[in-house]
């Protein structure tokens, strides 16, 4: 291949570089193999101040290019773009290949023809305690990623691939920070695309051991995840990533949902029905208020002392702690900052007027009282609690609002369902029942978006302990 077309494109970007780029470039300029078989692309961000020093070091021996994006997610995907080579080798600029990782790629390609892509071994470089903890913290999951986890074989540090495949799987994305190497992930395995582990390629990672950089680093991938959830593509691969608890519980501290769940509890019971349990009627009563009168409050705060008593024992284990109780403590740290993460990047999505995906029909906002989606019967639904808010959009003035309910408990008409359209009662002439649906005529706001809730009876499935209400399989919304 001419020197114009390299087997490799390098690309390194100069972000989050810990002090380590000159050392990540003499590791690249000592590599064995033939030069003419990669090129290097050095992706500079705005904010590097060595720019003087890294032309006088990298002379002819590498391409410069400068963006404006200050990101090693976006520096990376920008390179991508500048590369001539027929795979794309990402790194990082912490990291210090050895020199005969380039030979060894190479001959991995020939014994590998179905990889399409391949991450190479990361080993440590610690320097204090913590940074030790870390290391093991993340060794361990590399490890199991790479030897254990079915699809999760994406590592940044060192990933080689195939460039057309990596262009058909959509490339690395920016604007989900760190955790672009999931989604990408995820999107070679559900393609069919095998990507290896060179266990013999070595790169040497610089473990910084900071708190405060541990902490920037969870926020970033967090947000990522948290900006990837709220999209709701459906690309391939997006079916195999987790659904961490915290979004799936996305609406569950609502205030508003929860006054009008409230508002629909408190005046059915005005009616008389539904006092079988008074005593669940009363815990009804007070989750639902609690609620609408702190919100999401309760929970920031634990998740807030939670991260604040973490991190305050391991500051103090890092200058006298045993090293088994820095990785426990270093754990627990990590684990509390990304509950504390998710709930406040879903309350800013909150606060936005974004709404999660898959909810039950593109006209909800949002939704409480609901339990999860289930199959049975031939129908896909989940149960709403005998008390349940929607939040939903529609155009303003006269709209009919259908929700498709399977009879699964009773007939419908025989339920005895009372509907609330923020918080005043939905007349019964307004409400039209058939065999699997109910069909609300509405008049919504200037702005289109109400809040519809309900209240019926208590039902109890055949060993099911949950207060059930409405099997609801969607809700549509029409203008009149």
């Amino acid at each position: 291949m001419s020197p114009d077309q390299p087997v490799f494109s390098v690309i390194i970007p100069l972000e989050y570089h810990r002090g380590q780029w000159e050392q990540s470039w003499l590791g690249w300029v000592s590599q064995t193999a033939e030069k003419s078989l990669y090129e290097i692309i050095l992706v500079v961000p705005p904010d590097f101040t060595a720019r003087d020093e890294l032309r006088a070091l990298a002379g002819d021996r590498a391409r410069l290019e400068f963006t404006a994006s200050e990101h090693d997610i976006g520096l990376c995907a920008f390179g991508a773009t500048k590369a001539r080579g027929s795979y794309l080798f990402f790194t990082e600029s912490h990291c210090r290949p050895e020199p005969d990782v380039i030979e060894l790629c190479i001959r991995a390609i020939d014994e590998h023809p179905d990889w399409v892509g391949f991450s190479c071994r990361s080993v440590p470089i610690c320097h204090n305690r913590l940074s030790e903890a870390e290391a093991a913290i993340y060794q361990a999951d590399i490890e199991f990623g790479m030897k254990v986890h079915p699809w999760r074989k994406v590592l940044d540090q060192c990933f080689v691939t195939r460039r057309d495949v990596y262009e058909e799987c959509g490339g690395l994305r920016e604007e989900l920070g760190h955790f672009a190497e999931w989604v990408l992930a995820a999107a070679y395995y559900a393609r069919g695309h095998a990507i290896g582990y060179l266990e013999e390629a070595r790169f040497h990672h610089y473990y910084i051991g900071e708190i405060g950089e541990l902490k920037k680093f969870t926020l970033d991938f967090v947000e990522g995840e948290i900006r990837y959830l709220s999209e709701g593509r459906r690309d391939p691969g997006g079916e195999l990533l987790d659904i961490p608890a915290e979004w799936s519980a996305w609406y569950e501290d609502d205030a508003a949902l929860a006054r009008n769940a409230l508002n629909a509890l408190v005046r059915y019971s005005l009616t008389g029905r539904g006092w079988k349990r008074p005593d669940e009627k009363l815990r009804a009563f007070w989750r639902w208020a609690t609620t609408a009168l702190f919100g999401d409050l309760g929970a920031r705060m634990a998740a807030w002392l939670a991260v604040s008593h973490a991190r305050t024992v391991l500051s103090g284990l890092a200058v006298f702690g045993s090293p088994a109780a820095i990785a426990r403590w270093l754990r627990c740290y990590i684990g509390a900052l990304i509950h504390q993460q998710r709930l406040d990047c879903i309350r800013r999505l909150r606060s936005y007027s974004r709404s999660p995906a898959k909810l039950i029909g593109d006209s909800v906002l949002g939704q409480l009282g609901f339990h999860g989606m289930e199959s049975w019967a031939g129908y896909r639904f989940c149960w709403s609690e005998p008390e349940a808010a929607v939040r939903i959009k529609g155009a303003p003035g006269r709209n009919i609002a259908r929700i498709q309910s399977p009879g699964l408990r009773a007939p419908l008409d025989k339920i005895g369902v009372h509907f609330y359209l923020d918080g005043a009662n939905v007349a019964s002439s307004a409400v039209t029942i058939d065999r699997e649906s109910y069909t609300l005529s509405l008049d919504l706001p200037a702005s289109g978006v109400a809040i519809l809730a309900w209240a019926c009876p208590v039902f109890r499935g055949a060993g099911d302990s949950r207060r059930l209400g409405l099997a609801v399989a969607a809700i549509e919304l029409r203008a009149a």
